[in-house]
């Protein structure tokens, strides 16, 4: 082969492997800058989704005395809401006609009691119990019970007075009225007394065993003190 011939070559075989070469080249820079502004994957997890409870149960609060209970959903009635029975829903019924005639005596105090001790045990009446008509009306009403109670004469419960008792406090004045109110209410309290004391024998709900508890040591303190007044 000639020198000639020899450089001919050279040229062409450059002129053949060099756009190879580039074409390499170019194409790694693309892959490689492609692999750094990827995002990277998210690791693959294996954690268990929450699974959802399928034993629930329910703390059921024993009554004053008494440990509370766990029972499991289905063996509460309204589970969710306090646990009730016929009982709790016999003493709201009752107890709020009961209440209501305690605030029409206490009504008529400030205008003809004579003592101011009687004027006060009539606000002190006034002040606790019309509050608690409130919540009493607002626990049936949260359950969906009427305060009715068809074919019950009210006036038949204990230490409720009749109507007749109610127009001779009316029309007392100064000391007839204050004997004659503490008298009567006296007689009301005990018979309030003796419905919460049954209540926390026999009822279910909590909050009325509380209730019914707090009505027995608050009366009986205003007994008390209006037996005092009868005292003098």
């Amino acid at each position: 082969m000639t020198g000639r011939r020899a450089r001919v070559l050279a040229i062409v075989t450059l002129a053949i492997v060099l756009p190879l070469v580039a074409v390499v080249v170019l194409s790694a820079r693309g892959d490689s800058d492609t692999t750094a502004t990827r995002p990277a994957a998210a690791p693959a997890t294996n954690t268990p989704a929450t699974p959802e409870p399928t034993d629930v149960t329910v703390i059921v609060p024993g009554r004053p005395g008494e440990s509370a209970a766990v029972k499991g959903a289905g063996e509460v009635s309204g589970a969710g809401a306090t646990p009730h029975n016929s009982m709790d829903e016999w003493f709201v019924r009752m107890m709020i006609p009961h209440h209501t005639q305690a605030l029409d005596m206490a009504e008529l105090a400030p205008d003809r009691a004579a003592n101011p001790s009687v004027r006060a045990i009539a606000d002190r009446i006034r002040a606790s119990q019309g509050p608690e008509i409130g919540m009493m009306r607002a626990w049936l009403q949260n359950r969906g019970l009427s305060a009715d109670m068809p074919g019950h004469d009210h006036g038949t419960m204990k230490g409720m007075q009749s109507p007749e008792a109610m127009r001779q406090l009316a029309a007392a004045r100064g000391a007839d009225f204050d004997r004659l109110f503490v008298r009567m209410m006296t007689a009301h309290h005990e018979g309030a007394i003796e419905m919460a004391t049954n209540l926390l024998s026999v009822g279910a709900d909590q909050q009325l065993n509380e209730f019914a508890n707090s009505v027995a040591t608050e009366q009986t303190v205003e007994i008390d003190r209006m037996r005092e007044l009868l005292a003098r």
